[in-house]
């Protein structure tokens, strides 16, 4: 289950993680996933850990584990998509072996979900106002 060397690109400007959040999303109890087609051929990855998660050495430490989890599951991500993984304190506590499952599990959950697009009251118009009582 050894990943080829190189095959992710990272993700390291803003342009790509707001545009990756609005792709599909699949959540699990240490992350959450937001995925987009995008042009490139390799897969791209990136991830996000806010403040309120925790102190930096934590924040560190998820974003770390969620690196090493995404590289041992290089082989799932498809080309021509970006992903973002939003880090959570649970990530923390996951035994590893689980963190990779959902992982791989997040990646499947993203293809097979509707765009957000679907979702009702996803896009409006200019102005336009959701009329809930």
């Amino acid at each position: 289950m050894a990943p080829a060397t190189g095959a992710l690109r990272r993700l390291k400007q803003r342009s790509q993680f707001v545009k990756a959040a609005r792709g599909n999303r699949a959540g699990r109890p240490a992350f959450g996933m937001q995925s987009v087609s995008v042009d490139d051929e390799a897969p791209g990855v990136g991830f996000t850990v806010t403040k309120k998660t925790g102190n930096s050495p934590e924040r560190n430490r998820i974003r770390r584990r969620l690196r090493a989890a995404v590289t041992m599951c290089a082989s799932d991500f498809v080309a021509g998509h970006d992903y973002v993984l939003v880090g959570r304190r649970e990530a923390l506590n996951e035994p590893f072996s689980r963190l990779v499952r959902d992982v791989s599990q997040a990646i499947a959950r993203v293809h097979t979900a509707k765009p957000n697009s679907a979702r009702p009251g996803a896009t409006r118009a200019k102005g336009e106002r959701n009329n809930r009582s």
